[in-house]
């Protein structure tokens, strides 16, 4: 970067952005129903449980993972959508 004189600055890319940041949107469905596709984020088996954070993005479990780390989610989560009454 062009300075004065003996002024010494530090070229940082970041330098160069000016509040052009993307728009990012999100849609949630309330209450979708979960599908086959939806499989558990910590073991690949299918999801009956889908929590939303705070932040907006959603993770997915299945029964036993979700029962084993309920007590947690229940602390971090904006909402618990539960469909672990389908399994027969």
């Amino acid at each position: 970067m062009v300075g004065t004189v003996g002024e010494h600055r530090e070229f940082h890319p970041l330098h160069q952005i000016k509040e052009a940041r993307p728009t990012v949107s999100t849609t949630v469905i309330e209450g979708a129903a979960l599908n086959a596709a939806d499989r558990c984020d910590r073991c690949g088996a299918q999801a009956y449980v889908r929590v939303t954070l705070n932040s907006g993005f959603d993770l997915l479990f299945c029964a036993h993972h979700s029962k084993e780390h309920a007590d947690r989610l229940k602390q971090v989560a904006l909402e618990i959508h539960d469909e672990s009454a389908r399994i027969s």
